[in-house]
C-alpha cells in the first residue's frame, strides 16, 4: 500500500484511528472524529449573511463525556508527521486541553503541556499512543487533583440529556474548571459569561455533578426575578425532579427540600418581616449559587451580601455577564478572579451570539437648547434659564418634537426592514416611556388600529404592560412588537427575537450597557434572527470605545437629515415589580407610579420636569463608520480601508487575479475576504451595485478601470464563445451568462441554478446536464464560462 496516494480520511481510517483504539480508547464514549466546536461567525453583508468557517478538530479524546483531555490533528502522508501542530495547539488552548497530538499515519508527535522541564514534544510510534488511564493520571497531576476525595468529585459524570443536548465547548470549560476548583478546596468562585451563552444551563451542570457526588446536598439558587426562578426550576433544572426542588415564596420556609430557589429580596425582608433567611441555620446550605451577582450581592453596603455572609460556610458560585469593579463594589474582591470568562466578543467570533449594526442619529438640539427669557412650559411653569442637553432631555426637560422625531425614525427603520421585528425602546423614566408609547402609536396608527397591542409600555406601574411581558418574549407570539420601558432591568428575561434595541436613555454604566446589548444577542437562525440593530439617539454607543467593552458592532451608521434611517447596505424585557424593583443605577424609576412632573422640589418649588413644545427639531448629520476584522473602528474611508486590507493580503494585482482564477468556488473566496474584513456589499452600495466584486476590488485596491457585469457579459458574447456547443448546451450557457449579468457570479455557482428560472423552463436539471454529456462535463463548461467572464484580455 502506497500511503502517499491515500487521502487524509483514509489515513485516519487505516492508521490513526486503529492506533488510538488499540491504546484502549473507547470509540463510543472517548473518541470523537471531526468535532466542530464553534458555529462559525455570522458575517453580515447587507440583507444577506453568511457563516465563517467552523473550528473543527480531527479528533477529540475524552476521559468521560464532556471531559476532553486530548486533541489529535491528522494530515495525509504527503505532510510531515508534525504538520498541523500550530493549529492543534490553538484548538487545545480554546478547548482547555493539555495534550496535543499530530499524525500523518507514520507516527505521532506528542506535545505535552503538563511538562515543566524536559522535552515537551516527542515522537511516538503508532503502537505507543498513550492509554486513557495514563493521560488522565497526568491530567490530574497537572491540575493538582491526585487526592482521592477531590478525584471522586472531578470524575463525577455529567447529566445525560434525553434530548441529546450536551454543553458547548466553553460551557464544558466553565463546568470543568469550576468543579476542579471546588475539588481543590476553593469556596468562592465567579463565572463571567456573556448574556445569551447559557449561564443557567452551565450552572445546572455544575450543580448536578456536585449534588451527585453526595458532598453537596442542600443548595440555594439566588436570583432577582420571579420569572427567572420559575424558568430555571421548570427548565434547565427539571432533571432534579420537583420532589426535591422548592421556590421560597411569601417568606415561608420549608426545610424538607434539597434544592431551593429564592429572590434576594424574598430572603432579606421588608418593614414587616426582616431576614427570613435566618430561619435556616448558618450551615444549612452546602452550596449557594448567585445568579447575576453584579446586581449588588458583592457590594459591602448590600443587604444581599448579608445573606452570603450568613451562609459563609457554604461554597458560593457567582454568575454574571458583567462583573462590577468600582471603588464601592468589587466582585473580584469577594469571589476572586473569574474561574472562567467567555466574552461577548468571543461569542460573536464563535458564531454563538448575534452580531449587530448601529444606527446613530443626532438631532439639532442634542448639543444644547436654551429657553428664551421667561418661556413658560405647557403647564404654566417658567423654565429655568440655562442650556439643556442630552443629559437633561426627558429627565428634567421634555421636548415633544424630539420625542416625535425619535418615534418617526424608529418607525421609518421598521417600515424599511420589518415592521414586526421585536423592538425595545429604553427611556429615561416611566413618564418618558409613556410619551414615547403615544408617539409610536401615532406613527404606526395603521397597525395599531388593527392590533391594539402593537406598541405597549412595560413598566412597574402598568399592569397591562406587565401582563404582556410573556407575549413579548414568546418566539411564537407576534404581538406586542414594540415595548417602551422606563428602566430595562436586564437580567433573567430571555428576549430571543429582539431585532432592534433603541437607546433613548442616558446610559452611564458599562455594566448596564453590556446588559442592554445582551438583550439582542440570541441567535434564532431558523426564525430569521441572525443579527440585530441598535438605534442610538443618546450617544450611548460611545461605550464601544471603552477598553472595558469586549464586543464591537459590524457597522455604525449616522444618517444625514435627508437620508433614510436604514443603513446603505440594507434596503429580555425586565419589569419593575413592586417590592422586587431594583434599578441598575442610582436614578429612580418611580415604581409607585408617581410621574416626575408632580414631584416638586421642596427647596425652590421648581418642577422636576419641564414640558415644552413648538420647538424645531431635526436630524443633524450623517457619518457612516464600520468596524474592521480586528474589532476596531475604521477611521479612514471605506475605500482606503479596503485598499489597505487587500494589499495586506495580496502583494500585487497579479496575485489577486491568480487567487481569483484558481478559486473553484468564488463564493468561498468571497467568504474568506469577508472574514478578512472586506465589506464588499457595503462597497457595492457606495461605488456601484452593477459592478462585479472582482472589478470592485481591482478598481479600489489596484486602480484598474472597472467593468460592469453587463460589459463583461457583452465581451463574452462578442467572442462567439458559444459556437463550440450544441444547440441546447449553447442556450444553457447563454442563460447562465444572462443570470451572471443580472445577479453576479455567486448566482451561477449555486448548485441549484438549474432548478430555478429561466433554466428550469428549458428542461429538467438532468436533461440540461445531458446536453453537455456527464455532470463533470457541465461543471467543466461552467468553469470555462467563468474563465471567459474574467478574461482580462477582453
Amino acid at each position: 500500500m502506497n500511503k502517499k496516494t491515500l487521502s487524509e480520511t483514509d489515513i485516519c481510517a487505516k492508521f490513526i484511528t486503529p492506533a488510538i483504539k488499540k491504546a484502549g480508547w473507547d470509540e463510543n464514549t472517548q473518541l470523537r472524529r471531526e468535532v466542530s466546536f464553534t458555529d462559525g461567525r455570522i458575517i453580515v453583508q447587507g440583507k444577506l449573511y453568511t457563516r465563517g468557517k467552523r473550528k473543527r478538530a480531527d479528533y477529540i479524546l475524552y476521559n468521560k463525556p464532556s471531559q476532553p483531555i486530548a486533541v489529535v490533528e491528522a494530515k495525509d502522508n504527503n505532510q510531515s508527521v508534525g504538520h498541523g501542530m500550530q493549529q492543534a495547539l490553538e484548538y487545545a488552548k480554546i478547548l482547555d486541553i493539555p495534550f496535543v497530538f499530530t499524525s500523518n499515519g507514520d507516527s505521532f508527535v506528542f506535545h505535552d503541556k503538563t511538562i515543566k522541564e524536559g522535552k515537551i514534544e516527542t515522537e511516538l510510534s503508532l503502537d505507543n499512543f498513550p492509554s486513557p488511564e495514563e493521560l488522565w493520571e497526568r491530567y490530574l497531576e497537572y491540575k493538582g487533583l491526585k487526592d482521592v476525595e477531590p478525584r471522586t468529585l472531578v470524575e463525577q459524570d455529567y447529566h445525560i440529556d434525553e434530548r441529546g443536548m450536551s454543553p458547548r465547548y466553553y460551557q464544558q470549560n466553565a463546568i470543568n474548571r469550576t468543579v476542579e476548583a471546588i475539588a481543590k478546596g476553593q469556596t468562592r468562585l465567579i463565572l463571567v459569561m456573556a448574556t445569551g451563552t447559557g449561564k443557567t444551563y452551565t450552572a445546572f451542570n455544575i450543580i448536578w455533578r456536585l449534588w451527585k457526588s453526595k458532598r453537596f446536598q442542600r443548595i440555594l439558587f439566588l436570583a432577582d426575578r420571579n420569572a427567572l426562578l420559575t424558568q430555571t426550576k421548570n427548565g434547565d433544572f427539571k432533571p432534579f425532579g420537583n420532589e426535591i426542588m422548592h421556590i421560597i415564596k411569601n417568606r415561608k420556609i420549608d426545610k424538607s427540600y434539597q434544592i431551593y430557589f429564592a429572590l434576594y429580596q424574598g430572603l432579606t425582608g421588608n418593614e414587616e418581616v426582616k431576614n427570613v433567611y435566618k430561619e435556616f441555620s448558618r450551615d444549612f446550605f452546602d452550596l449557594v449559587c448567585i445568579d447575576e451577582c453584579h446586581r449588588g450581592s458583592a457590594s459591602e453596603a448590600s443587604a444581599w451580601r448579608e445573606v452570603l455572609e450568613y451562609f459563609s460556610s457554604a461554597t458560593q458560585i457567582g454568575l454574571t455577564a458583567t462583573p462590577k469593579e468600582t471603588k464601592d463594589v468589587s466582585n473580584m474582591e469577594y469571589f476572586g478572579e473569574p474561574v472562567y470568562t467567555y466574552s461577548l466578543k468571543q461569542g460573536i467570533e464563535d458564531g454563538f451570539l448575534a452580531p449587530y449594526k448601529v444606527v446613530r442619529i443626532s438631532t439639532t438640539v442634542d448639543e444644547g437648547w436654551r429657553p428664551t427669557r421667561g418661556l413658560i412650559d405647557k403647564y404654566g411653569n417658567e423654565i429655568r434659564d440655562r442650556i439643556y442637553n442630552l443629559k437633561d432631555y426627558d429627565r428634567t426637560l421634555a421636548i415633544d418634537e424630539r420625542t416625535e422625531l425619535v418615534a418617526k425614525k424608529i418607525t421609518e427603520y421598521l417600515k424599511g426592514t420589518d415592521r414586526y421585528a421585536k423592538t425595545i425602546v429604553f427611556c429615561t423614566d416611566i413618564d418618558h416611556a409613556n410619551r414615547m408609547r403615544i408617539a409610536l402609536i401615532n406613527e404606526n396608527a395603521d397597525l395599531v388600529a388593527k392590533h391594539p397591542l402593537y406598541v405597549v409600555k412595560i413598566t412597574g406601574d402598568d399592569e397591562v404592560g406587565k401582563q404582556e411581558l410573556d407575549n413579548f418574549t414568546d418566539v411564537e407570539e407576534r404581538f406586542p412588537v414594540i415595548a417602551t420601558t422606563s428602566k430595562m432591568l436586564t437580567t433573567g428575561i430571555d428576549t430571543k427575537m429582539v431585532k432592534c434595541i433603541v437607546l433613548e436613555s442616558n446610559i452611564n454604566s458599562m455594566t448596564e450597557f453590556k446588559q442592554i446589548i445582551g438583550r439582542g444577542t440570541r441567535i434564532r437562525e431558523d426564525d430569521g434572527k441572525v443579527y440585530f440593530t441598535i438605534m442610538d439617539f443618546r450617544k450611548a454607543t460611545n461605550h464601544f470605545a471603552d477598553p472595558d467593552f469586549d464586543g464591537d458592532p459590524v457597522q455604525i451608521y449616522e444618517p444625514e437629515p435627508e437620508q433614510p434611517v436604514i443603513p446603505p447596505d440594507e434596503d429580555e424585557v425586565g419589569i419593575i415589580d413592586g417590592e422586587e424593583w431594583s434599578p441598575l443605577d442610582d436614578e429612580p424609576d418611580y415604581p409607585d407610579g408617581n410621574l416626575p412632573n408632580i414631584d416638586i422640589d421642596d427647596e425652590d418649588s421648581e418642577p422636576r420636569k419641564y414640558y415644552v413644545n413648538n420647538i424645531k427639531v431635526e436630524v443633524a448629520h450623517e457619518r457612516v463608520q464600520y468596524y474592521g476584522k480586528d474589532g476596531k473602528l475604521i477611521t479612514e474611508s471605506l475605500k482606503d480601508y479596503t485598499k489597505d486590507n487587500i494589499k495586506a493580503n495580496f502583494a500585487s494585482l497579479d496575485d489577486f487575479i491568480i487567487k481569483w482564477r484558481n478559486s473553484p468556488k468564488k463564493s468561498e473566496l468571497l467568504e474568506e475576504l469577508a472574514e478578512q474584513g472586506i465589506l464588499y456589499e457595503a462597497l457595492k452600495e457606495e461605488i456601484g451595485n452593477d459592478m462585479d466584486v472582482f472589478d470592485l476590488i481591482c478598481h479600489i485596491a489596484f486602480d484598474q478601470p472597472p467593468l460592469t457585469r453587463k460589459e463583461r457579459a457583452n465581451n463574452v458574447r462578442k467572442r462567439n464563445y458559444f459556437g463550440k456547443y450544441g444547440e441546447q448546451a449553447r442556450q444553457v450557457i447563454e442563460k447562465l451568462l444572462d443570470k451572471y449579468e443580472n445577479e453576479g457570479v455567486i448566482a451561477i455557482e449555486d448548485n441549484g441554478v438549474l432548478k430555478v428560472k429561466p433554466l428550469i423552463d428549458m428542461g429538467s436539471p438532468v436533461e440540461l446536464v445531458r446536453a453537455f454529456g456527464k455532470k463533470r462535463d457541465f461543471d467543466r463548461a461552467l468553469l470555462e464560462l467563468e474563465q471567459e467572464i474574467y478574461n482580462t484580455g477582453a
